[in-house]
């Protein structure tokens, strides 16, 4: 199952960059987010999984369509030159090359054997708030300080807007 949505999502990540309509490509990113969420359900970490599609998948993907319509950004007008789709691709698989180098080199490949300390029941809802609520409390309240001071300049810059 790893290999299936992690192709779905490798290849959705190429269509998204490759792609010439900014809603197409969003529409190929919200792809490449299920796919995450699926790969975090094959990690059991089910909290985190469905945490990626309300947030992710969701909410911030809405807000960029309304940013693309607002905007009302166009396909991009005139002819795709074949060297810079070669030239993109090129890069894409460039960049794979030394990514998998870099991987061999650490020796990620006795990871499951390094991961036999890791927390029991990772990513379910009882981990993550022990940890959120414990070893990360300040930055947890110094993030909720900051969203509440946005939501409240959000209101009033639309409320003196309507006067």
């Amino acid at each position: 199952m790893f290999y299936i949505i992690g192709g779905v999502a490798v290849l959705s990540a190429l269509i998204m960059v490759t792609n010439k309509k900014p809603v197409s490509a969003a529409m190929s990113l919200i792809v490449v987010m299920f796919c995450l969420a699926g790969i975090y359900v094959i990690l059991d970490a089910h909290l985190i999984a469905a945490l990626q599609i309300i947030v992710y998948a969701g909410a911030i993907m809405v807000l960029f369509l309304f940013v693309i319509m607002l905007l009302n950004i166009q396909e991009k007008e005139g002819r795709v030159a074949k060297h810079k789709i070669f030239f993109q691709f090129t890069w894409i698989l460039a960049t794979g090359y030394v990514f998998i180098n870099m991987v061999k080199l650490i020796g990620a490949g006795d990871l499951p054997a390094r991961m036999e300390g890791n927390i029991d029941g990772f990513g379910t809802t009882r981990v993550v708030a022990e940890i959120l609520f414990t070893d990360f409390l300040l930055p947890f309240e110094i993030a909720s300080i900051l969203l509440l001071a946005a939501i409240v300049g959000a209101v009033i810059l639309a409320k003196a807007k309507i006067e």
